[in-house]
């Protein structure tokens, strides 16, 4: 898609160096290797806008079946806001989401997106919150878990939607489980290690994994996103040290008319698996 010098097209995976300038600008934590999962799961979602001979602005979607859509990445480099380049990026994300037949369109805003997300018929769902832990000076032994085993069952029950090939994905780098219980992964990011996504039954199982990820990467800051909706994360999260570090608006959008509330069970999510994924 081409007009006045602006080229909307899909993000490639040498796009990637350029990319990681635009999430540095805004200080965001993904890495390169997060940059291509994404374009790995969804080629034709992950959308760049270029002019000037540069990718300048970027969106991202990923399609949890005809379910969810979850849109992240919104990126436009300093110089260029105030363009509309975020708007035609996202009507086209949307039209992408949409020509997929989902039910549901989400996203989590940061307060300078939201009036955009708003003005595109976006409505406030709930509040997700970023907490921070510094490193620590004693490591201690990490309690004892299970290799990774996906319960899946129990995550689309906490999701609301069937999200394997994410987690999939996500359990590549660290991943854990505490069979009938849940589970907990991490990932490495540019200014801290990820904790997340985490789903467990009891606040105790989340508790056992939190501390076997904690233990081994004590000498690492930390970042934790949870939902303000269960407050047994956010007392987790106290207990161990971590404090808020940034709230963001998680917006939701009917895709489809006949489309039905997604049931979840939010009490059961103890961490999110990234603001791109949900």
């Amino acid at each position: 898609m081409e007009a006045s010098g602006v080229l909307i097209r899909p993000l490639r995976v040498d796009d990637i160096p350029r990319a990681m300038r635009l999430k540095e600008a805004a200080g965001w934590n993904q890495t390169e290797p997060d940059w291509m999962n994404l374009i790995e799961l969804e080629p034709e979602g992950c959308f760049a806008l270029e002019t000037d001979g540069l990718v300048v602005s970027t969106t991202t979607v990923v399609c949890y079946g005809r379910d969810l859509a979850w849109i992240g990445m919104v990126l436009t480099a300093p110089e260029y806001r105030g363009r509309g380049f975020a708007r035609r990026l996202m009507e086209v994300a949307l039209a992408y989401a949409r020509a997929r037949g989902v039910a549901w369109i989400k996203l989590d805003a940061t307060d300078m997106g939201r009036p955009l997300y708003q003005s595109l018929g976006f409505q406030d769902e709930g509040i997700v919150e970023r907490w921070a832990l510094e490193p620590r000076e004693r490591p201690t032994s990490p309690p004892e878990v299970s290799p990774f085993v996906l319960d899946e069952r129990l995550d689309r029950l906490a999701f609301g939607a069937d999200r394997r090939a994410v987690l999939e994905r996500l359990a590549r780098w660290e991943a854990a489980s505490l069979p009938g219980c849940g589970y907990a992964m991490g990932r490495p990011g540019s200014h801290a290690f990820y904790f997340g996504p985490c789903v467990c039954r009891t606040a105790e199982s989340a508790r056992r994994l939190l501390e076997y990820f904690l233990a081994r990467h004590a000498t690492e800051t930390i970042f934790w996103d949870l939902l303000h909706s269960n407050p047994a994360a956010a007392e987790l999260a106290r207990e161990h040290g971590f404090q808020p570090r940034r709230r963001l608006a998680r917006m939701s959008l009917r895709a489809r008319e006949d489309a039905a509330p997604l049931e979840r069970r939010e009490e059961l999510v103890y961490a999110l698996a990234g603001f791109e994924y949900g």
